[in-house]
């Protein structure tokens, strides 16, 4: 059964701050190759985040910075839009003092920066849903999703698709594993976006905290915008 079409791929090369758009992408067993494959971390090796937990360090002002690929390499733009690349002997100084303390970037190791799992989806569908109740476009740009997915259903139709397997392009195979739990980052404000309380507030009222779902790689592959999706 066709149940939608890829509407836009976003990639974060670093944890928390704010990614790229692509046109296409490349998947393997980790998810979007080179997506949040990076952090800036503090001196006790916690991750910057928007919240503090036994992994996390809740770090102010990430969504001032934005990543980018150059090849391999991650371009970081920091808040006055210079930018720095990670093999500058420079950027853990920069960062450091853009932030107020001492921070490095790092790459990922043996333990996953991902907060539950390899590739996140939300759904159109699901935004109208939201915006209709909370009475004003949500911009799906908060949800911080690898991939949007066009549908022509109503409400949270990606909840149907829990432990199903999907076909996206002519490759890729997912299998939705389970809802995304959000915290307070869908709140933060980020580029044009102000701080809104409301979303996580109406999430937690109204769907258990969860929007949108996460799922993991079974066939390898490349996606591309206008891709059909295929629930197998």
């Amino acid at each position: 059964m066709n149940i939608g079409k890829v509407k836009e791929i976003r990639r974060f090369p670093v944890k928390s701050i704010l990614g790229e758009t692509l046109q296409s992408v490349s998947i393997d067993k980790r998810g979007l190759i080179g997506d949040r494959l990076w952090a800036i971390k503090n001196m006790d090796g916690k991750i910057g985040s928007g919240k503090t937990t036994r992994r996390f360090q809740q770090m102010d002002g990430l969504f001032n910075y934005k990543a980018r690929y150059e090849d391999n390499t991650p371009i970081i733009t920091m808040p006055d839009g210079k930018d720095f690349r990670s093999d500058d002997n420079t950027i853990n100084e920069k960062l450091s003092e853009w932030l107020g303390y001492k921070v490095i970037l790092a790459r990922e190791e043996s333990i996953s920066h991902f907060d539950e799992g390899p590739i996140s989806i939300i759904t159109t569908s699901a935004l109208r849903k939201v915006s209709q109740d909370l009475g004003e476009a949500i911009d799906h740009r908060r949800f911080r999703a690898n991939l949007l997915v066009e549908t022509e259903s109503t409400e949270y139709f990606e909840d149907n698709w829990l432990d199903q397997l999907i076909l996206v392009g002519s490759s890729v195979t997912l299998r939705v594993v389970a809802p995304l739990q959000r915290c307070i980052m869908v709140n933060i404000p980020q580029e044009e976006l102000t701080h809104d309380t409301r979303l996580l507030r109406y999430l937690v009222n109204n769907h258990k905290s969860t929007f949108g779902v996460w799922a993991k790689v079974e066939g390898l592959g490349d996606i591309n915008i206008g891709d059909n999706i295929i629930l197998k």
